[in-house]
């Protein structure tokens, strides 16, 4: 799909996404494209970061009674955390109940297309972390909140539940899974770990600088920030996306940032805390995702103690429901 394509569904008013895209996977993943693919047209690249950034608002500015209702139906629920927080959420389908969990810069509009692939079999909750899209939010933020998050989505689901975890997503759900929740399976997709001392980790008060710079009106330095530091876009590329026509719903979601920066940390591999993970897991990579992905995610399928690992021919960092509903319902239900 052409960037102009989907710079132009970035109005206010998008007519709705009836066919998969290519989800934006910002959080972490690590730049790969091309430091020329910043403007093109509306000010979208051809390929890489500027595309996913894109791809991003369209999720983000999606109009949102089409999401909360389909042919008259109400599909927006409702769960309380235990610190009073109303975590919204999307029902889809009838089986075991399997929770979606998505990572920085997304709301529940990345996991909506894997989630209706997977409806045929599961009962497939789909939620918008706390902070983002129309879950709601409470100071201060802990890590803990988020697991009381899911949590309490767990309960709703009748006390134990599946997860698929995206990006740093994926990093929550296994520390929800370590916490003790009624995780019964795990589904990781590229959680990202540093494996080795070739990729550069993150200073340890790169949360507070995030944090910070929000508290200070800056919400557009912190997404730069993160857009650097965390997924290695070329600031000659991050300064060409300044004015992209998808920048407003970067920055609605900015404060969230330091959120994604406290779960991963400085990108170490959590050898300790994977040990103590004894659900299934399925650690899912792309075989075309840059080479740090790969790495995590053969080096967290190895350290849990019931990983496995499976890599998804021709894909990247970017949920393609078509490649991986298939590969996870058949582990899901085996």
């Amino acid at each position: 799909m052409l960037a102009d394509e989907l710079c132009a569904r970035a109005s206010p008013m998008p007519p709705p996404i009836r066919r998969p895209v290519s989800q934006v996977a910002l959080d972490a993943g690590r730049y790969d494209g091309d430091a020329d693919s910043g403007e093109h047209g509306s000010g979208c690249g051809n390929d890489g970061a500027a595309v996913h950034l894109c791809i991003a608002t369209v999720l983000l500015s999606r109009d949102s009674e089409r999401r909360r209702t389909e042919t008259g139906r109400s599909l927006m629920n409702t769960v309380i955390s235990a610190d009073g927080t109303a975590i919204a959420f999307d029902r889809f389908g009838a089986g075991p109940p399997v929770i979606m969990t998505v990572g920085a810069f997304n709301t529940r509009s990345t996991t909506e297309p894997l989630a209706r692939a997977l409806q045929e079999h599961f009962t497939v909750l789909n939620y918008d972390r706390r902070g983002r899209g129309d879950s709601g939010d409470t100071a201060p933020y802990a890590v803990d909140r988020e697991i009381e998050d899911i949590a309490a989505l767990i309960g709703g689901a009748g006390g134990s539940a599946s997860v698929f975890g995206y990006s740093s997503g994926a990093t929550l759900a296994l520390q929800a899974a370590a916490s003790g929740l009624e995780i019964t399976k795990l589904v990781l997709y590229e959680p990202p770990f540093r494996t080795d001392d070739s990729h550069p980790g993150l200073p340890a008060d790169f949360a507070g600088q995030l944090a910070g710079l929000v508290a200070a009106g800056r919400r557009g330095d912190a997404v730069e920030l993160y857009q650097t530091k965390a997924v290695g876009i070329p600031p000659e590329v991050v300064s060409q996306l300044r004015h992209a026509p998808f920048r407003p719903g970067l920055e609605a979601i900015a404060h969230t940032l330091a959120y994604d920066a406290t779960i991963i940390g400085d990108l170490s591999l959590p050898a300790g805390l994977l040990a103590t993970v004894t659900a299934p897991a399925l650690v899912i990579s792309g075989e075309q995702s840059p080479p740090f992905l790969r790495a995590a995610a053969r080096a967290t399928a190895a350290a849990l103690p019931s990983g496995r690992l499976h890599s998804l021919a021709g894909q990247g960092h970017d949920i393609s429901p078509e490649a991986t509903a298939p590969v996870v319902a058949d582990f899901l239900i085996t």
